[in-house]
């Protein structure tokens, strides 16, 4: 990852290809691991924290030694906590030597204060004096030691535990937690492979590809040039809009951090704005607990490439009300006056044999006539509804080419998205060429009303079509 200290802009080829040959290595011996992986490395850049829920024996732990080999001269922390945990086991033990000078300070050399990399196994089963040691150091890099307040070095903590939470006090905890996950013992496709796993299949990385703390500083420094467009604001609103709907409750900080994961990812991909793509990784963050995660990944597949005020659903309901339309305007009548205003028989609707293609109607009553003007309102208005259509098939097309150039490319999607993504994108496009073959057919009806053979210059009232 070449970066200039002095300069906070990286060479983003080169920190891309970097971070990707470090995600291969952290993955090396790793089975059904692929986003926990991507999820903790990312974690640390954006100076985040992972918490990972599932039961023991699902390679957290050893996920966390690996993060940490991935940083030059990273100091690594790891404890498991129970009810009976004291402060001295992650703060370190009280220092004699400032005692007898009556100060309270604690031997911090080894212990989390003095760590970049931490792991935090049943992270929630803390008490509330280490908690609130924690949630400072957590969010501020701070600690309280005595009657100083230390900086510390910490990048990246993760967290573990078996379960979520209930307890309200635990919340602002909780919150610490940016990225969240659900990990599940491998599946039965990936356990053959499991099983074949040599002994010592570890990890190993170069010196060369381990991030300095100079290198982690300059990308962080970044971080506020990265744009975040008009569209993805858009998004994170309709986004929120929908947990709302679920009444899923994200707190403004978590917001507040999501974009700046969004926008680390952008940076470690090479570019300088957040896209759609960056969005994926929404699952993680703008829930209220892991299991949650498909809620928005539900969300995430159904708006690609169809938000806002366009789209299949809206469609639907704009051909359904031309179609509507025509039909009306098709089996209208008119009392049939003849040019001596006198009412009259209409033979050619009515006639003995019936042969007529059009609805039998009374004696007296013939087919309304539209004037050419009401036929050309009616024509232009579906025709602007059409132009939109092929427009926004113009933009499924790109976008689905674009998922299928970029998204294999992208550092933290993981593989598996793109072939369901893909999917999702045809099956939108086959639903809007349909309705686009019946909106030409809603078109040509209206092009072939009856016509009046003196055009009146009446313009009809717009489909309200929202």
């Amino acid at each position: 990852m070449p970066m200039n200290p002095t300069d906070a802009t990286p060479t983003p080829s080169h920190l891309t290809s970097r971070l990707r040959n470090l995600i291969g290595a952290l993955s090396h011996g790793l089975v059904e691991r692929s986003t926990p992986v991507r999820l903790a490395l990312l974690a640390a850049l954006a100076g985040e924290h992972l918490l990972l829920i599932g039961p023991p024996g699902t390679a957290k732990s050893e996920l966390a030694r690996r993060l940490h080999r991935a940083f030059r001269d990273a100091a690594y922390f790891e404890r498991l906590l129970t009810r009976f945990s004291v402060p001295e086991e992650l703060f370190g033990p009280l220092s004699i030597a400032a005692l007898e000078q009556d100060r309270y300070e604690r031997q911090t050399a080894g212990f989390l204060p003095q760590a970049a990399i931490a792991f935090i196994d049943e992270v929630f089963k803390a008490n509330s004096a280490i908690l609130n040691a924690l949630l400072t150091l957590l969010n501020e890099r701070e600690f309280d030691n005595g009657a100083q307040r230390m900086r510390c070095p910490l990048v990246s903590v993760i967290g573990a535990s078996n379960e979520v939470p209930q307890d309200d006090a635990l919340a602002a905890f909780h919150d610490r937690f940016l990225l969240r996950m659900e990990i599940a013992p491998v599946s039965d496709a990936g356990f053959r492979a499991l099983l074949q796993l040599p002994s010592d299949a570890g990890c190993a990385i170069a010196s060369e590809q381990q991030i300095a703390q100079d290198e982690l500083a300059a990308f962080a420094a970044a971080l506020d040039g990265v744009r975040l467009p008009v569209e993805i604001i858009d998004l994170l609103a309709a986004l929120r809009a929908h947990l709302a709907e679920n009444e899923i409750a994200v707190s403004d900080r978590r917001w507040h951090k999501t974009v700046r994961l969004l926008k680390a990812s952008a940076l470690s991909n090479g570019r300088d704005a957040v896209n759609v793509w960056d969005l994926w990784l929404a699952q993680f963050c703008a829930t209220a607990e892991p299991s949650q995660a498909g809620i928005v990944a539900g969300w995430y597949v159904r708006i690609l490439g169809v938000h806002g005020a366009f789209s299949p659903a809206r469609f639907t309901r704009v051909v359904e009300a031309f179609e509507a339309q025509v039909e009306q305007e098709q089996n209208a009548s008119d009392l049939n006056y003849d040019d001596h205003g006198v009412l009259a028989l209409d033979h050619q609707v009515n006639d003995a044999k019936g042969a007529s293609a059009a609805p039998r109607l009374s004696p007296f009553l013939r087919m309304r006539r539209y004037g050419a003007t009401h036929i050309a309102a009616r024509v232009a208005q579906v025709q602007a509804a059409l132009d939109e259509l092929a427009a926004f098939i113009a933009t499924l097309d790109r976008l689905a080419d674009e998922l299928q150039r970029e998204v294999p490319r992208h550092l933290w999607i993981t593989p598996d998205f793109a072939p369901s993504a893909a999917a999702h994108l045809a099956g939108t496009r086959t639903n809007l060429i349909a309705l686009q073959a019946r909106a030409g057919a809603a078109r040509d009806a209206f092009a072939a009303l009856p016509l009046l053979e003196v055009d009146n210059g009446v313009l009809p009232e717009p489909l309200a079509l929202d």
